[in-house]
Protein backbone atom coordinates (compact mmCIF):
# COMPACT_ATOMS: atom_id res chain seq x y z
CA UNK A 1 0.00 0.00 0.00
CA UNK A 2 1.35 3.43 -0.96
CA UNK A 3 0.34 7.07 -0.49
CA UNK A 4 0.34 9.79 -3.16
CA UNK A 5 -0.05 13.46 -2.36
CA UNK A 6 -0.97 16.06 -5.00
CA UNK A 7 -0.62 19.75 -4.16
CA UNK A 8 -2.69 22.69 -5.28
CA UNK A 9 -0.50 23.42 -8.30
CA UNK A 10 -1.02 19.85 -9.53
CA UNK A 11 -4.83 20.16 -9.55
CA UNK A 12 -5.26 23.83 -10.43
CA UNK A 13 -6.76 23.05 -13.86
CA UNK A 14 -8.66 20.37 -15.76
CA UNK A 15 -5.41 19.40 -17.47
CA UNK A 16 -3.78 18.90 -14.10
CA UNK A 17 -6.57 16.62 -12.90
CA UNK A 18 -6.37 14.62 -16.13
CA UNK A 19 -2.62 14.26 -15.58
CA UNK A 20 -3.30 13.08 -12.01
CA UNK A 21 -5.63 10.44 -13.42
CA UNK A 22 -2.96 9.35 -15.87
CA UNK A 23 -0.43 8.93 -13.07
CA UNK A 24 -2.85 7.04 -10.85
CA UNK A 25 -4.02 4.76 -13.66
CA UNK A 26 -0.61 3.10 -13.79
CA UNK A 27 -0.56 2.18 -10.08
CA UNK A 28 -1.07 -1.50 -9.28
CA UNK A 29 -0.73 -1.19 -5.49
CA UNK A 30 -3.44 -0.23 -3.05
CA UNK A 31 -3.37 3.57 -3.07
CA UNK A 32 -4.42 6.38 -0.76
CA UNK A 33 -4.46 9.79 -2.48
CA UNK A 34 -4.19 13.03 -0.49
CA UNK A 35 -5.21 16.16 -2.40
CA UNK A 36 -4.87 19.86 -1.57
CA UNK A 37 -7.22 22.70 -2.47
CA UNK A 38 -7.03 23.69 -6.13
CA UNK A 39 -4.59 26.41 -7.17
CA UNK A 40 -4.86 29.48 -4.94
CA UNK A 41 -8.21 28.51 -3.41
CA UNK A 42 -6.87 28.62 0.15
CA UNK A 43 -5.75 32.22 -0.36
CA UNK A 44 -9.12 33.06 -1.90
CA UNK A 45 -11.01 31.53 1.03
CA UNK A 46 -8.86 33.55 3.41
CA UNK A 47 -10.17 36.62 1.59
CA UNK A 48 -13.73 35.39 2.15
CA UNK A 49 -12.91 34.91 5.83
CA UNK A 50 -11.53 38.43 6.24
CA UNK A 51 -14.79 39.95 4.97
CA UNK A 52 -16.86 37.52 7.03
CA UNK A 53 -15.00 38.49 10.22
CA UNK A 54 -15.80 42.14 9.51
CA UNK A 55 -19.50 41.27 9.00
CA UNK A 56 -19.23 42.28 5.34
CA UNK A 57 -21.34 39.34 4.21
CA UNK A 58 -22.12 40.69 0.75
CA UNK A 59 -18.44 41.03 -0.11
CA UNK A 60 -17.69 37.60 1.38
CA UNK A 61 -20.43 36.03 -0.74
CA UNK A 62 -19.20 37.82 -3.85
CA UNK A 63 -15.68 36.48 -3.29
CA UNK A 64 -17.02 33.00 -2.72
CA UNK A 65 -18.95 33.25 -5.98
CA UNK A 66 -15.62 33.78 -7.74
CA UNK A 67 -14.35 30.60 -6.10
CA UNK A 68 -17.44 28.74 -7.31
CA UNK A 69 -16.93 30.08 -10.83
CA UNK A 70 -13.30 28.93 -10.85
CA UNK A 71 -14.22 25.37 -9.88
CA UNK A 72 -17.21 25.30 -12.21
CA UNK A 73 -14.98 26.23 -15.15
CA UNK A 74 -12.74 23.28 -14.33
CA UNK A 75 -15.77 21.00 -14.10
CA UNK A 76 -17.01 22.19 -17.50
CA UNK A 77 -13.66 21.21 -19.01
CA UNK A 78 -13.65 17.83 -17.24
CA UNK A 79 -17.24 16.91 -18.15
CA UNK A 80 -18.00 18.67 -21.47
CA UNK A 81 -20.94 16.38 -22.27
CA UNK A 82 -22.74 16.95 -18.97
CA UNK A 83 -25.47 19.62 -18.97
CA UNK A 84 -24.80 20.82 -15.42
CA UNK A 85 -21.44 19.36 -14.33
CA UNK A 86 -21.37 21.33 -11.06
CA UNK A 87 -24.77 20.10 -9.84
CA UNK A 88 -23.22 17.54 -7.46
CA UNK A 89 -21.34 20.35 -5.69
CA UNK A 90 -24.33 22.69 -5.33
CA UNK A 91 -25.37 21.36 -1.89
CA UNK A 92 -21.82 22.03 -0.70
CA UNK A 93 -21.83 25.54 -2.18
CA UNK A 94 -25.19 26.21 -0.50
CA UNK A 95 -23.86 24.98 2.84
CA UNK A 96 -20.95 27.42 2.72
CA UNK A 97 -23.11 30.34 1.59
CA UNK A 98 -25.71 29.71 4.31
CA UNK A 99 -22.96 29.65 6.92
CA UNK A 100 -21.58 32.98 5.69
CA UNK A 101 -25.05 34.56 5.65
CA UNK A 102 -26.31 33.34 9.00
CA UNK A 103 -23.23 33.29 11.23
CA UNK A 104 -21.20 35.94 13.04
CA UNK A 105 -17.40 35.75 13.07
CA UNK A 106 -16.32 35.86 16.72
CA UNK A 107 -13.13 33.76 16.83
CA UNK A 108 -10.78 34.16 13.86
CA UNK A 109 -8.87 30.89 14.28
CA UNK A 110 -11.97 28.76 14.79
CA UNK A 111 -13.75 30.31 11.82
CA UNK A 112 -10.61 30.03 9.71
CA UNK A 113 -10.72 26.27 10.11
CA UNK A 114 -14.45 26.09 9.38
CA UNK A 115 -14.34 28.16 6.20
CA UNK A 116 -10.91 27.54 4.70
CA UNK A 117 -11.17 23.74 5.08
CA UNK A 118 -13.83 23.70 2.36
CA UNK A 119 -11.15 24.19 -0.30
CA UNK A 120 -9.96 20.62 0.19
CA UNK A 121 -13.48 19.24 0.44
CA UNK A 122 -14.39 20.73 -2.95
CA UNK A 123 -11.17 19.70 -4.71
CA UNK A 124 -11.28 16.08 -3.54
CA UNK A 125 -14.91 15.64 -4.53
CA UNK A 126 -14.06 16.84 -8.03
CA UNK A 127 -11.02 14.55 -8.30
CA UNK A 128 -12.94 11.56 -6.95
CA UNK A 129 -15.82 12.06 -9.37
CA UNK A 130 -13.51 12.44 -12.37
CA UNK A 131 -11.52 9.31 -11.50
CA UNK A 132 -14.72 7.30 -11.19
CA UNK A 133 -15.95 8.59 -14.55
CA UNK A 134 -12.71 7.58 -16.31
CA UNK A 135 -12.80 4.10 -14.78
CA UNK A 136 -10.56 4.47 -11.72
CA UNK A 137 -12.94 3.21 -9.06
CA UNK A 138 -12.37 4.98 -5.77
CA UNK A 139 -14.01 6.03 -2.53
CA UNK A 140 -14.01 9.60 -1.21
CA UNK A 141 -13.31 10.04 2.52
CA UNK A 142 -13.92 13.05 4.76
CA UNK A 143 -10.74 13.51 6.79
CA UNK A 144 -12.63 15.73 9.23
CA UNK A 145 -14.15 12.49 10.51
CA UNK A 146 -10.94 10.45 10.47
CA UNK A 147 -8.01 12.61 11.62
CA UNK A 148 -8.71 13.50 15.25
CA UNK A 149 -6.74 16.51 16.44
CA UNK A 150 -6.41 18.75 19.45
CA UNK A 151 -8.20 22.12 19.49
CA UNK A 152 -5.20 24.24 18.54
CA UNK A 153 -7.09 25.84 15.67
CA UNK A 154 -5.06 26.71 12.55
CA UNK A 155 -2.11 24.61 13.77
CA UNK A 156 -3.73 21.49 15.14
CA UNK A 157 -1.78 18.39 16.12
CA UNK A 158 -3.03 14.96 15.09
CA UNK A 159 -3.83 12.47 17.84
CA UNK A 160 -2.29 9.43 16.28
CA UNK A 161 -3.82 6.67 18.42
CA UNK A 162 -7.34 8.04 18.18
CA UNK A 163 -7.02 8.54 14.42
CA UNK A 164 -5.48 5.20 13.49
CA UNK A 165 -8.46 2.97 14.16
CA UNK A 166 -10.86 5.32 12.36
CA UNK A 167 -8.61 5.55 9.32
CA UNK A 168 -7.95 1.81 9.10
CA UNK A 169 -11.67 1.05 9.30
CA UNK A 170 -12.49 3.66 6.64
CA UNK A 171 -9.75 2.68 4.18
CA UNK A 172 -10.71 -0.95 3.65
CA UNK A 173 -8.66 -1.97 0.64
CA UNK A 174 -10.63 -5.18 0.25
CA UNK A 175 -13.52 -2.99 -0.94
CA UNK A 176 -11.68 -0.32 -2.91
CA UNK A 177 -8.15 -0.18 -4.30
CA UNK A 178 -8.10 3.63 -4.29
CA UNK A 179 -9.15 6.06 -1.57
CA UNK A 180 -9.14 9.85 -1.75
CA UNK A 181 -8.87 12.17 1.24
CA UNK A 182 -8.03 15.77 1.96
CA UNK A 183 -4.75 17.20 3.11
CA UNK A 184 -4.50 20.01 5.66
CA UNK A 185 -7.71 19.29 7.58
CA UNK A 186 -9.07 17.24 10.47
CA UNK A 187 -11.40 17.82 13.43
CA UNK A 188 -11.18 17.84 17.19
CA UNK A 189 -12.96 15.35 19.44
CA UNK A 190 -16.12 17.49 19.33
CA UNK A 191 -16.20 17.40 15.54
CA UNK A 192 -15.12 21.02 15.05
CA UNK A 193 -13.01 21.36 11.87
CA UNK A 194 -9.31 22.06 12.35
CA UNK A 195 -6.42 22.75 10.02
CA UNK A 196 -2.83 21.61 10.43
CA UNK A 197 -1.00 24.81 9.48
CA UNK A 198 -0.33 26.32 6.07
CA UNK A 199 1.18 23.77 3.69
CA UNK A 200 -0.05 21.09 6.10
CA UNK A 201 -1.14 18.73 3.32
CA UNK A 202 2.33 17.19 3.24
CA UNK A 203 1.99 16.50 6.95
CA UNK A 204 -1.46 14.97 6.40
CA UNK A 205 -0.02 12.61 3.81
CA UNK A 206 2.82 11.61 6.16
CA UNK A 207 0.33 10.92 8.96
CA UNK A 208 -1.79 8.75 6.64
CA UNK A 209 1.31 6.85 5.53
CA UNK A 210 2.27 6.24 9.16
CA UNK A 211 -1.18 5.18 10.34
CA UNK A 212 -1.73 2.82 7.38
CA UNK A 213 1.85 1.46 7.48
CA UNK A 214 2.48 2.46 3.89
CA UNK A 215 5.47 1.22 1.93
CA UNK A 216 6.19 4.75 0.70
CA UNK A 217 4.87 8.28 0.34
CA UNK A 218 5.23 10.17 -2.93
CA UNK A 219 4.66 13.92 -3.04
CA UNK A 220 4.07 15.16 -6.58
CA UNK A 221 5.42 18.67 -7.13
CA UNK A 222 5.90 21.16 -9.93
CA UNK A 223 9.70 20.83 -9.55
CA UNK A 224 12.06 18.04 -10.69
CA UNK A 225 12.52 16.86 -7.10
CA UNK A 226 14.43 18.25 -4.14
CA UNK A 227 16.67 21.07 -5.27
CA UNK A 228 19.52 22.64 -3.34
CA UNK A 229 17.84 26.06 -3.71
CA UNK A 230 14.60 27.67 -4.85
CA UNK A 231 14.99 27.91 -8.65
CA UNK A 232 13.00 31.14 -8.64
CA UNK A 233 15.78 32.71 -6.59
CA UNK A 234 18.76 30.68 -7.81
CA UNK A 235 18.34 29.64 -11.46
CA UNK A 236 21.42 27.42 -11.15
CA UNK A 237 19.69 25.20 -8.54
CA UNK A 238 20.64 21.51 -8.77
CA UNK A 239 18.66 18.33 -8.21
CA UNK A 240 19.56 16.35 -5.07
CA UNK A 241 18.80 12.65 -5.68
CA UNK A 242 18.68 11.58 -2.02
CA UNK A 243 18.68 13.05 1.47
CA UNK A 244 18.52 11.68 5.00
CA UNK A 245 15.58 12.42 7.27
CA UNK A 246 17.86 14.60 9.43
CA UNK A 247 19.01 16.69 6.48
CA UNK A 248 15.44 17.14 5.32
CA UNK A 249 14.29 18.33 8.76
CA UNK A 250 17.11 20.87 8.89
CA UNK A 251 16.25 22.17 5.43
CA UNK A 252 12.54 22.40 6.20
CA UNK A 253 13.19 24.29 9.43
CA UNK A 254 15.36 26.78 7.54
CA UNK A 255 12.64 27.55 5.03
CA UNK A 256 13.08 25.05 2.18
CA UNK A 257 9.72 25.04 0.38
CA UNK A 258 9.74 21.50 -1.00
CA UNK A 259 8.49 19.85 2.23
CA UNK A 260 6.60 20.87 5.35
CA UNK A 261 8.65 20.88 8.58
CA UNK A 262 6.32 18.44 10.40
CA UNK A 263 6.25 15.95 7.54
CA UNK A 264 9.37 13.96 8.32
CA UNK A 265 8.72 12.67 11.85
CA UNK A 266 5.75 10.35 11.10
CA UNK A 267 7.76 8.83 8.25
CA UNK A 268 11.00 8.49 10.20
CA UNK A 269 9.16 6.73 13.03
CA UNK A 270 8.32 3.85 10.68
CA UNK A 271 11.20 4.20 8.23
CA UNK A 272 8.89 5.09 5.33
CA UNK A 273 10.75 6.64 2.38
CA UNK A 274 9.47 9.93 0.98
CA UNK A 275 9.73 10.45 -2.77
CA UNK A 276 9.45 13.90 -4.33
CA UNK A 277 8.68 13.59 -8.03
CA UNK A 278 7.80 15.98 -10.87
CA UNK A 279 4.10 16.10 -11.61
CA UNK A 280 4.75 17.39 -15.10
CA UNK A 281 7.20 14.61 -15.96
CA UNK A 282 6.14 11.53 -13.99
CA UNK A 283 8.63 9.22 -15.67
CA UNK A 284 11.48 10.99 -13.86
CA UNK A 285 12.64 9.50 -10.55
CA UNK A 286 12.95 12.80 -8.67
CA UNK A 287 14.40 12.58 -5.16
CA UNK A 288 14.02 10.39 -2.10
CA UNK A 289 14.30 11.12 1.63
CA UNK A 290 15.19 8.10 3.75
CA UNK A 291 17.18 6.95 6.78
CA UNK A 292 20.54 6.56 5.04
CA UNK A 293 22.03 7.68 1.73
CA UNK A 294 24.74 5.99 -0.27
CA UNK A 295 26.61 9.17 -1.13
CA UNK A 296 26.39 12.65 0.45
CA UNK A 297 25.52 15.41 -2.00
CA UNK A 298 28.58 17.58 -1.36
CA UNK A 299 26.83 20.72 -2.62
CA UNK A 300 25.59 23.72 -0.61
CA UNK A 301 21.90 24.17 0.23
CA UNK A 302 20.24 27.58 0.20
CA UNK A 303 17.01 28.13 2.17
CA UNK A 304 15.20 31.46 2.41
CA UNK A 305 12.61 32.63 4.95
CA UNK A 306 10.91 35.84 3.89
CA UNK A 307 8.72 38.30 5.82
CA UNK A 308 10.92 38.22 8.92
CA UNK A 309 11.02 40.74 11.77
CA UNK A 310 14.04 41.35 14.01
CA UNK A 311 12.87 42.18 17.52
CA UNK A 312 15.42 43.53 20.01
CA UNK A 313 14.37 43.26 23.65
CA UNK A 314 16.07 45.00 26.57
CA UNK A 315 15.00 45.02 30.22
CA UNK A 316 13.90 48.44 31.40
CA UNK A 317 15.98 48.11 34.60
CA UNK A 318 19.07 46.64 32.83
CA UNK A 319 18.80 43.29 34.61
CA UNK A 320 20.47 40.34 32.91
CA UNK A 321 18.20 38.99 30.19
CA UNK A 322 19.77 35.56 29.98
CA UNK A 323 19.54 34.94 33.70
CA UNK A 324 16.13 36.33 34.55
CA UNK A 325 13.95 37.21 31.61
CA UNK A 326 14.34 34.60 28.87
CA UNK A 327 11.48 32.38 30.09
CA UNK A 328 9.09 35.33 30.11
CA UNK A 329 10.14 36.55 26.66
CA UNK A 330 9.71 33.18 25.01
CA UNK A 331 6.49 32.46 26.86
CA UNK A 332 4.98 35.58 25.28
CA UNK A 333 6.35 34.66 21.85
CA UNK A 334 4.88 31.16 22.13
CA UNK A 335 1.56 32.45 23.45
CA UNK A 336 1.11 34.55 20.30
CA UNK A 337 2.07 31.71 17.94
CA UNK A 338 5.17 33.43 16.58
CA UNK A 339 7.86 31.30 14.95
CA UNK A 340 11.42 31.97 16.08
CA UNK A 341 13.98 31.56 13.31
CA UNK A 342 17.14 33.11 14.80
CA UNK A 343 18.39 34.24 18.24
CA UNK A 344 21.26 36.54 19.19
CA UNK A 345 21.94 37.62 22.79
CA UNK A 346 24.19 39.85 24.87
CA UNK A 347 24.39 40.60 28.59
CA UNK A 348 21.41 42.99 28.57
CA UNK A 349 19.58 42.36 25.32
CA UNK A 350 18.24 39.62 23.13
CA UNK A 351 17.45 39.87 19.42
CA UNK A 352 14.97 37.43 17.94
CA UNK A 353 14.10 36.94 14.28
CA UNK A 354 10.50 35.81 13.93
CA UNK A 355 8.06 35.31 11.10
CA UNK A 356 5.72 38.27 10.79
CA UNK A 357 2.04 37.46 11.22
CA UNK A 358 -1.27 38.94 12.28
CA UNK A 359 -0.35 38.08 15.88
CA UNK A 360 2.82 40.18 15.95
CA UNK A 361 1.27 43.51 17.12
CA UNK A 362 -0.35 41.85 20.15
CA UNK A 363 2.91 40.16 21.10
CA UNK A 364 4.74 43.46 20.72
CA UNK A 365 2.26 45.18 23.03
CA UNK A 366 2.66 42.52 25.70
CA UNK A 367 6.45 42.52 25.51
CA UNK A 368 6.45 46.32 25.81
CA UNK A 369 4.77 46.10 29.22
CA UNK A 370 8.01 44.89 30.80
CA UNK A 371 10.75 45.50 28.24
CA UNK A 372 12.20 48.17 25.99
CA UNK A 373 11.36 46.77 22.54
CA UNK A 374 12.47 47.85 19.06
CA UNK A 375 12.10 46.04 15.76
CA UNK A 376 13.00 46.00 12.06
CA UNK A 377 10.56 44.72 9.44
CA UNK A 378 10.84 43.60 5.81
CA UNK A 379 13.73 41.20 6.35
CA UNK A 380 14.65 37.80 4.98
CA UNK A 381 16.75 35.04 6.53
CA UNK A 382 19.07 33.11 4.25
CA UNK A 383 20.52 29.85 5.58
CA UNK A 384 23.37 28.19 3.71
CA UNK A 385 24.41 24.64 4.60
CA UNK A 386 27.87 23.96 3.28
CA UNK A 387 29.09 27.50 3.80
CA UNK A 388 32.41 28.78 2.44
CA UNK A 389 34.13 32.16 2.48
CA UNK A 390 33.30 32.53 -1.20
CA UNK A 391 29.61 31.92 -0.56
CA UNK A 392 29.59 34.45 2.28
CA UNK A 393 30.99 37.06 -0.08
CA UNK A 394 28.52 36.13 -2.79
CA UNK A 395 25.33 36.22 -0.70
CA UNK A 396 26.16 39.36 1.30
CA UNK A 397 27.57 41.45 -1.55
CA UNK A 398 25.93 44.89 -1.50
CA UNK A 399 23.34 43.68 1.03
CA UNK A 400 22.47 45.21 4.40
CA UNK A 401 23.10 42.41 6.91
CA UNK A 402 21.52 42.93 10.33
CA UNK A 403 22.64 39.64 11.89
CA UNK A 404 25.08 36.96 10.77
CA UNK A 405 25.85 33.63 12.43
CA UNK A 406 28.32 31.07 11.17
CA UNK A 407 29.56 27.67 12.23
CA UNK A 408 31.91 25.35 10.36
CA UNK A 409 29.03 24.05 8.27
CA UNK A 410 26.19 26.57 8.37
CA UNK A 411 25.89 30.30 7.69
CA UNK A 412 22.78 32.36 8.50
CA UNK A 413 22.23 35.90 7.25
CA UNK A 414 19.37 38.17 8.28
CA UNK A 415 19.18 40.85 5.64
CA UNK A 416 16.95 43.59 4.28
CA UNK A 417 14.61 42.25 1.62
CA UNK A 418 15.56 43.10 -1.93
Amino acid sequence: MIVYKFGGASVRSAEGIKNLASIVSGVKDNLFIVVSAMGKTTNALEGVLEDFMQANHSSALAKFQQIENYHNEILADLFPDVTDPSAFLQPLYDEIEDMIKQSVGDDYDRWYDKIVSYGEIISTQIVSKFLNVVGIRNRWLDMRKLLITDSNFREANVKMKESQQKLIEAADFEKFQVYIGQGFIGANAKGNPTTLGREGSDYSAAVVANLLNAESLTIWKDVPGILNADPRLYPQAKLVPELTYLEAVELAYSGAQVIHPKTIKPLQNKNIPLYVRPFGNPSEKGSVIKAHVEKPTGIPFYSLLKNQVLVTIRPIDFSFVLEENLPKVFSIISKHRLKVSMIESSAISISVAIGNSRYFPAALDELSNDFDVSYNEHLELLTVRGITDEIVQEVTNQREVLLMQRTRRIGRFLMKEI
